[in-house]
Order: C-alpha cells, then structure tokens, then sequence
C-alpha cells in the first residue's frame, strides 16, 4: 500500500503533471522472462500485450489474486474460485507463459506462486480503483 499512497500524494502536487511527462517510459521494466530495459513504447507495446490479455480474462485474473495471497495447488485454486481442475490448469498455463506466476514440484504435484513482487504492487493498485457495483 505504500507505493499507492506515494502515487496519489505524488499526483496531488501542483506540479505533479509535469513530474509524469518528464518520467521516462518504463525504463526499468525488468520481470517476467525480459531481463533488458526497455524505452522503445512499440517493443514494450509488444511485450505488454500477451501481459494484458492474460490479466483480461476474469478467471485468470481471479487465479493471479489468489495466488498473490499465497501459494496455491491446483486442487487449492479449484477450491478458490469454483472453476473446474481443467479450467484452472488451462488458465494457469497462460499465466505460466506470461511469466505472471511460477511453479514449484511439490510431491506430485504443483504449487503456483506469484512470479515477483513487481506484479503484487500493481495488483494491489488496481484493486484500489474497483468500484461496488450495488454502489457505483
């Protein structure tokens, strides 16, 4: 929650506008399978891409909540959001791909973990944007 509040006090500041053009474009975005920095928008555009439309689909993104919990099995994540063995297998396998979640050979079977903190933080920061639907 620190870094939400450090981008709200940071845009509340007069100057806070001209703060945000002058940041370079994500010069540090160093997760998932790049390693490299990136500051060309087409080639962070393209990296971008398969990241986003994992976390488009609302069991995926139901999954990567309940795995930046904790660690999940499959059987765990079944539990958890009521989808189907297969389901679940079918969407962590995106999110595998994406390099959004890991997974670690325990006995005989997997447990699902978050890939790093740098998906935990924006996680965190779009939930503070969901609004009630009962209450809009």
């Amino acid at each position: 929650m620190p870094a939400l509040v450090d981008l709200i006090e940071a845009l509340s500041q007069p100057d806070a506008a001209s703060l945000i053009h002058q940041r370079p474009l994500l010069t540090t975005v160093l997760t998932g399978v790049y390693r490299q920095p990136v500051n060309d928008p087409i080639e962070l555009a393209r990296r971008l891409a398969p990241v986003m439309k994992a976390l488009s689909d609302e069991n995926r993104l139901a999954i990567l909540l309940a795995v930046a919990q904790r660690d999940h099995s499959v059987t765990e994540l079944t539990a958890a959001t009521g989808l189907s063995q297969t389901l679940v297998s079918h969407h962590l396998r995106s999110l595998r791909d994406t390099g959004l979640v890991t997974a670690t050979a325990r006995g005989r079977s997997n447990v699902y973990s978050l890939c790093c903190a740098a998906v935990a933080d924006p996680l965190e920061m779009l939930a503070a944007l969901t609004k009630d639907p009962k209450n809009p």
